[in-house]
């Protein structure tokens, strides 16, 4: 993974205002795949001045759309998200879900199609996948895997949408800030001395 890596382009929203509010979606019933963790499940939360920094990849359609309808009903969604927008979940590649957390994402989540109903057939179908296996990959490195999740929306479901995106915020506030954080363990991450003598200039 490098830190320099590009996402796809980064798409300006202007739903992305508001705090945190309501209730945090659960089941796919509720356009999600899981429920969200507890504090009593993950220990001492972090200082309530830690704003979660958050990365949400979505469709160009459906997923996308529901974040604009979100807009237009004024359902207000953390502005700590950050939505990057692609041309289907089917184009989600596992080195850009790394990359977001080793660029200092404390929470990632995926937004695609409802199931049978993306625009480009199965595309949601293969970025499902994908999220499977870099939560697989979280798991073996230390981080925790429930810090990634994937959700399937109608274009309809801006109420949906803005609940994820709360909840998703709300979940990374109790895990805490992300370890690969760039500059949180300055001590830890930093290069070593070149031949082990003092670090060059």
């Amino acid at each position: 993974m490098s830190a320099s890596s590009a996402f796809p382009s980064t798409a300006p929203h202007p739903p992305l205002r508001g705090a945190p509010q309501g209730g945090s979606p659960s089941g796919r019933g509720a356009g999600g795949e899981g429920g969200f963790p507890t504090e009593e499940s993950v220990g001492t939360p972090p200082s309530p001045s830690f704003v979660p920094e958050i990365t949400a990849f979505t469709c160009n359609y459906c997923a996308y759309m529901a974040a604009d309808t979100a807009g237009a009903l004024r359902e207000t969604y953390p502005s700590n998200v950050k939505l990057v927008r692609l041309p289907c979940t089917g184009k989600t590649d596992i080195q850009y879900l790394l990359d977001a957390f080793e660029q200092g994402a404390d929470a990632v989540f995926v937004v695609a199609c409802s199931l049978g109903n993306c625009h480009h057939v199965r595309g949601n179908e293969r970025g499902r996948a994908r999220v499977a296996r870099a939560k697989q990959l979280l798991a073996s490195i230390g981080l925790d895997p429930e810090r990634l999740e994937m959700y399937f929306v109608s274009g309809g479901m801006g109420a949906t949408f803005a609940r994820i995106a709360q909840g998703m915020t709300a979940r990374a506030h109790v895990l805490g800030p992300n370890p690969l954080k760039p500059g949180l363990f300055p001590s830890a991450l930093a290069d070593p001395p070149p031949h082990g003598g003092e670090r060059a200039g």
